[in-house]
């Protein structure tokens, strides 16, 4: 079998040793195990399990942990480019596996950049020290459940579900839709809002995050899971009926979301990689294809005819400008962006998000009949790229609206 290359190579995008590293992890694994093992996760809708025992053993599930806690200590941008990597062999082991790093991301190095007074980032980091050994030692996973149903994915309205403080912790109530690896993670990180006697009312700033074991009383696992695309990321609904979650289960601080929503928006572009790694896979079948290079095709070669060339010089043109503009948004992914690196981010999401459906049909278009079948794997990775333009918080048509107000409104001007 021939070794693929990078997705972004070392020497023209300049990666760092701890980057060659850990995509080339990410790519033998793709490789080799999780593509063979793709179309049978499609098919039958099944959460990629035998994907996660080999995450754990590179120890890529710790990605995002801090090296002194024993994980891989990545930035975002490393973290990024290590998904692209796997989205670009399983785009659901790539979208379920940002929901579990995301928990170490967000607990990790975004609130490191937050702020906290000095009693608040003590517990932080006790707390969090818990949910890091439990991943690296006893191998759990987490997931990161955000949909309700409603606007508050989408950043507008408080959370449905509400965890009511009490003496030691919390009593949970709510439910969230599209809920990722509902029924495979060991833990549910869960964004609620937060009440108590005193506070009833509901508010962003309230939000809290918390880790919520799936063997508690009170979770439920419903409903079918039979998406278009996506297939293998079982995303199920998770009902939360009075469960008692004790004080120590926190990933963010009460009201420390709030803050990373505000001010590092960038947190919000990890559903990302996946698509950018769709986007490259769907170009490279077509040239293989066209060449004459793909298993169980026939040796006949496709590519002398002018239509089929110029077509992958289509691909090849928005692949480079969505990868040129992704690598330069998630280089900037910091605490406080500039405007213009807030407008690049949402040009970054919605670039990829339409490039990788776009490329992904002119290669089924280009390649003909053969393509739609699924035995190979272009149709599956259609149907999982046009799932990305849909996610929240930020769909395409949101990025869209964002975009066209940040151009023409600065902060706080209104036509009133």
């Amino acid at each position: 079998m021939q070794i693929d290359q990078p997705i972004f190579d070392t020497k023209a995008w300049k990666l760092t040793a701890q980057q060659q590293d850990l995509t080339a992890r990410a790519r033998d694994i793709g490789q080799n195990k999780f593509a063979g093992r793709a179309a049978d996760y499609d098919t039958r809708a099944a959460f990629p399990t035998e994907n996660y025992n080999d995450l754990f053993d590179a120890n890529l599930m710790g990605i995002c942990i801090p090296k002194e806690a024993g994980g891989e200590g990545a930035d975002f941008l490393t973290y990024a480019l290590t998904a692209a990597e796997i989205g670009r062999y399983c785009g659901a082991t790539a979208l379920t596996w940002n929901m579990h790093v995301c928990s170490t991301l967000w607990s990790g190095l975004l609130s490191d950049d937050l702020e906290m007074d000095s009693a608040t980032r003590a517990l932080h980091l006790k707390n969090r020290e818990v949910h890091y050994q439990r991943i690296l030692e006893q191998r759990a996973i987490y997931s990161q459940p955000f949909s309700e149903g409603g606007a508050a994915a989408a950043g507008t309205t408080a959370f449905a579900t509400v965890a009511h403080k009490v003496p030691g912790g919390w009593r949970v109530n709510g439910k969230k839709i599209f809920a990722s690896l509902a029924g495979h993670a060991n833990y549910y990180g869960v964004l609620c809002t937060e009440t108590s006697e005193e506070i009833t009312e509901l508010s962003r700033r309230n939000t809290t995050y918390l880790a919520i074991p799936a063997t508690a009383d009170g979770v439920s696992v419903e409903g079918p899971w039979d998406p278009v695309g996506m297939r293998g990321t079982v995303s199920r609904t998770l009902i939360f009926k009075d469960v008692f979650v004790p004080q120590d289960a926190t990933l963010m601080p009460p009201g420390i979301y709030f803050q990373a929503a505000k001010r590092w928006p960038h947190m919000f572009m990890t559903l990302t990689p996946s698509y950018m790694g769709i986007a490259q896979a769907a170009y490279d079948f077509t040239v293989n294809y066209l060449r004459g290079e793909i298993e169980g095709t026939g040796p006949v070669k496709r590519r002398q005819f002018a239509t089929k060339q110029i077509a992958v010089a289509q691909m090849r043109i928005m692949l480079e400008q969505t990868k040129s503009i992704w690598f330069q948004a998630m280089s900037e992914a910091c605490a406080n962006p500039s405007k213009d690196q807030l407008l690049r981010a949402w040009t970054a999401q919605y670039t990829t998000m339409e490039n990788a459906n776009e490329i992904a049909q002119l290669a089924i278009r280009t390649c003909g009949g053969q393509s739609m079948l699924k035995s190979l794997p272009l149709e599956r990775l259609y149907r999982d790229s046009r799932c990305g333009s849909l996610m929240l918080p930020w769909t395409s048509e949101l990025c869209l609206d964002m975009l066209g107000k940040g151009c023409l409104y600065e902060s706080g001007e209104s036509d009133e």
